[in-house]
């Protein structure tokens, strides 16, 4: 159980202060329904998906906040913890043919770990549609390094544990304006951010590694971003683009010397446009959406992490009081990827506030779970 407790302050340390700000968008309507927002999101979540829907609102709409969402996520690879765990109990009790055994084991696990959260205050209007809004996300590694041979000793002695986490805080506002042009109806949005970019990275052996010293070495930068978006539709029928991070950045952490040999470690993470088409029907009762990154991100260069999804997601209303939803999402940037089935509730007694609760399964290595609190006026 001791490993567990000095694996848990990696994910809560790096979610202290810092985020990373991915298309994720830590919001959970649309993480129930597998991720999509391109066309499905609503005035109050508009930033974290398409600008442009920020701009389309019910006419009894005057003011929303969302105070906050929240969500977490999870994905091991292997099974770190308890492995490091075997390890641990084979050092201290100098069997090495168990701690053979768990080298072994331990080779090729890794943990990821994603806390995140936002907060917006939105005032809709026919003029210019505004959504002030702060985002808080973390994307954290950590991972066996296992020393290859046959002796016991020497490997425990060259294997380490290494941490990485990358984020970003940001603070922005949208700006949306809907248009009546040559019989269409469209919507167009942008939203200038300021972005505050954090890295850790950390190494230690396995006899003395502890994830809360990740902070220690740690490397921030402030930048100026923004993303933008269209919506075109007819009735309930939807489509339309997204851009996020327009301005790309290398973010480079902070160099550190290895535990083992005194080489440098060091990593690095792409934060490069991304473009999302969105289609679907959203009518009063009821939702469905696809979602479709134009192309794949690389994010980590160390690790193969990349990602294009593809998300769908549905939405059944109830009498504006319950709201069932569903959805499926796939990484296409591998063949072999699980895909993640999402499922979630949407409460809103008397229609006064709204409370939505939502989850997600990959297999059971990788897993989360998301809540807002919403409130219209």
């Amino acid at each position: 159980m001791k490993t567990v407790f000095k694996l848990l302050p990696f994910a809560l340390i790096a979610a202290s202060g810092n985020a990373f700000s991915a298309n994720y968008a830590v919001e959970a309507r649309g993480d129930a329904m597998g991720g999509v927002g391109v066309v499905s999101a609503n005035f109050l979540t508009a930033p974290f998906y398409n600008p442009a829907l920020t701009a389309i609102y019910r006419r009894n709409d005057d003011m929303g906040m969302i105070t906050p969402s929240l969500g977490f996520n999870y994905t091991e690879t292997g099974n770190i913890v308890d492995d490091l765990e075997f390890a641990e109990n084979a050092i201290s009790s100098g069997n090495l043919d168990d701690a053979q055994q768990a080298l072994d084991q331990l080779e090729g696990d890794n943990l990821k770990v994603d806390i995140g959260g936002v907060v917006a205050f939105a005032i809709p209007n026919r003029f210019i549609a505004a959504n002030a809004f702060a985002k808080l996300y973390t994307e954290s590694y950590a991972t066996a390094e296992i020393a290859e041979g046959d002796d016991a000793k020497a490997r425990l002695e060259n294997s380490t544990v290494r941490a990485v986490s990358v984020g970003v805080a940001e603070a922005g506002i949208t700006l949306a304006k809907y248009q009546t042009f040559m019989g269409q109806h469209v919507a167009f949005g942008v939203t200038p951010k300021i972005q505050r970019v954090y890295t850790y990275v950390y190494e230690a052996d396995l006899q003395n590694y502890d994830l809360k010293d990740l902070r220690e070495n740690s490397k921030g930068e402030s930048m100026f971003n923004m993303d933008a978006g269209f919506l075109w539709f007819y009735g309930p029928f939807r489509a339309g683009i997204s851009a996020t991070n327009l301005i790309a950045r290398d973010i480079q952490t902070q160099t550190i010397s290895s535990a083992i040999d005194g080489s440098a470690i060091s990593y690095e993470y792409e934060m490069a446009p991304q473009y999302t088409v969105g289609a679907g029907i959203v009518a009063d009762y009821f939702t469905l959406s696809v979602d479709y990154d134009l192309k794949e991100e690389e994010r980590y260069k160390n690790f193969d992490d990349n990602t294009q999804m593809l998300r769908i997601g549905g939405e059944i209303d109830l009498l504006r009081q319950l709201k069932l939803r569903a959805g499926w999402k796939k990484n296409l940037a591998y063949d072999d990827m699980d895909a993640t089935y999402t499922a979630g509730i949407g409460l809103s007694p008397l229609n006064l506030f709204q409370i939505d609760i939502g989850a997600s399964y990959t297999n059971e290595n990788s897993m989360g779970g998301y809540v807002n609190f919403l409130t219209s006026y």
